[in-house]
């Protein structure tokens, strides 16, 4: 049986790739329906250190499934070690997004220079702002596990977040690419 937080997660990621699958779509469209993509004079998406960081993100996954492993096997030190790391790992992520869009803002990729500006800033964005809230929850997490909220078994928060972590993780190879790759 599925503790409610447990199912609600479930629920909510459900919604979220219905979501996301509409944003995909569109840009689909509108990439489709352009003569040229990317547009002339605009500027092109850094693949190279994008995909490091694309490994670094599914690196934090990795590492939720061993601070779970531990969790499951009374080490809470551990778990909280790997939690504390999956978050670094997502931070890291989110750091180098950033410094990235500061670059392509810089080189004329805003919102505003078009289709291609838009939705890369729509897709790119969403998910940055997702990665920012499964931090948060993960950080949450982090707090419970390091004084001993899972020790006696009831691990849906945990797991609900982990559930979660691993659904913006999973995202993020589609994003990359649909947007920078294809």
């Amino acid at each position: 049986m599925l503790d409610n937080v447990v199912l609600a997660t479930i629920f909510f990621i459900g919604a979220e790739v219905m979501f996301f699958t509409g944003l995909i779509f569109s840009f689909w469209i509108l990439r489709l329906a352009a003569p040229v993509w990317p547009p002339p004079l605009q500027p092109r998406l850094p693949l190279g250190v994008t995909g490091v960081n694309t490994l670094v993100l599914l690196a934090s996954s990795v590492v939720m499934v061993a601070a779970g492993r531990a969790l499951n096997a009374g080490d809470r030190g551990l778990a909280v070690r790997r939690l504390a790391t999956a978050a670094g790992l997502g931070g890291l992520f989110l750091l180098v997004q950033g410094y990235e869009w500061v670059r392509l803002i810089r080189f004329g990729l805003t919102v505003s220079s078009g289709a291609y500006g838009a939705t890369f800033y729509t897709l790119i964005g969403t998910h940055a702002v997702h990665v920012f809230g499964a931090l948060v929850w993960l950080a949450v997490t982090l707090l419970l596990a390091a004084r001993g909220r899972f020790a006696d078994g009831g691990t849906a928060p945990f797991r609900a977040c982990v559930l979660f972590w691993h659904f913006v993780v999973a995202l993020w190879p589609i994003l990359y690419l649909s947007v920078y790759l294809l």
